[in-house]
């Protein structure tokens, strides 16, 4: 901890910003309010229900702010009225310029790619659809553009090639945490040297927009490979999916939560083969795709082999 003690304000809404806000207050800085969203009801009685970074920031007795609109008037107010040196904003709505411009030590953003690669809502996601074998995350000072500040610090991290998306984000908050806590120790110190993105390699900058239901859909006439980093990328959540005909009839569709490149050569894409001991391929667009985590429309996720165990159908059939 430095000896400078900076008043901080958070921003941040889901799991990913907890990891922060935790290491921060463990590290001794001295957050004066937390940022978050409304809460929002969920669930089948609608009952409302507090952000991941309410829970925590209630937890250590901070005091939550939660604006419908960031440019209200009185939140503005209210956060002058705080006097923060530094605003830390981790997944998090995109802040009007007459917010992230307030606190004189700057404000900062954690993204969980490195950056320029990957700017945008999803960028773990789609490192792991892209079949990337490295990521990681970074700091940077808020600018006019989303995502195009000057770089304070990164980190870097592999990717594994079995790791889905939900590994990745696992690795990454943690690895952010450090390096959220590294960053405000250099602002406190006045011991950092940032770089325009411009600037960093010759990299050049990548999009990653919001995921869709439409970016979810499988098509299996593609390369085994890009079908199974794309199954990765959007597993646990949202998932990639796909229609599903038995027996020659529309069966709802399916789920697709893990698989393993075979070495058997495929003929018909999506055609689904039942071998022995619960063993479930998909034909794609050069060979077959292993299945062996999924979730029927309706039902709970599972293995393949439990699956099969109850399938009564003689044919199936993956895709439109």
């Amino acid at each position: 901890m430095t000896d400078k003690k900076l008043k901080i304000v958070f921003f941040g809404t889901p799991d990913f910003a907890v990891a922060s806000l935790e290491a921060m207050l463990a590290a001794g800085h001295e957050v004066v309010a937390v940022v978050t969203g409304p809460d929002k009801p969920a669930g089948r009685g609608k009952h409302l229900m507090q952000s991941a970074v309410k829970q925590a920031a209630l937890r250590h007795g901070l005091p939550v702010l939660q604006p419908v609109k960031l440019k209200d008037e009185a939140f503005v107010a209210e956060l002058r009225a705080l006097e923060a040196d530094l605003f830390v904003v981790i997944a998090f709505r995109m802040l009007p310029e007459v917010v992230w411009t307030m606190p004189p030590l700057g404000t900062f953003n954690l993204h969980a790619s490195l950056l320029p690669r990957y700017r945008g809502a999803a960028p773990i996601n789609w490192a792991v659809i892209n079949g990337d074998t490295e990521t990681g995350v970074t700091t940077f000072f808020l600018k006019h553009e989303i995502d195009t500040g000057d770089v304070i610090q990164q980190e870097r991290v592999a990717i594994g090639p079995d790791d889905d998306a939900g590994v990745v984000h696992d690795r990454l908050m943690e690895l952010g945490a450090r390096l959220t806590v590294d960053t405000v120790n250099a602002i406190a110190t006045g011991e950092l040297a940032t770089t325009a993105q411009s600037d960093m390699g010759g990299i050049e900058p990548t999009a990653a927009p919001k995921i869709f239901k439409d970016t979810c859909l499988i098509d299996w006439s593609a390369p085994a490979e890009r079908v199974r980093n794309l199954i990765r990328g959007l597993a646990p959540y949202p998932a990639a999916w796909t229609p599903m005909k038995a027996d020659g009839e529309d069966a709802g569709t399916m789920k697709i939560f893990a698989t393993a490149i075979t070495d058997e050569p495929a003929s018909e894409p999506g055609r689904v083969r039942i071998g022995e001991r619960g063993r479930m391929t998909v034909d794609c667009g050069d060979v077959r795709l292993q299945i062996l985590s999924l979730q029927p429309q309706g039902k709970r996720r599972m293995d393949a082999e439990e699956y099969l165990r109850g399938c009564r159908w003689s044919e199936m059939k993956f895709g439109e």
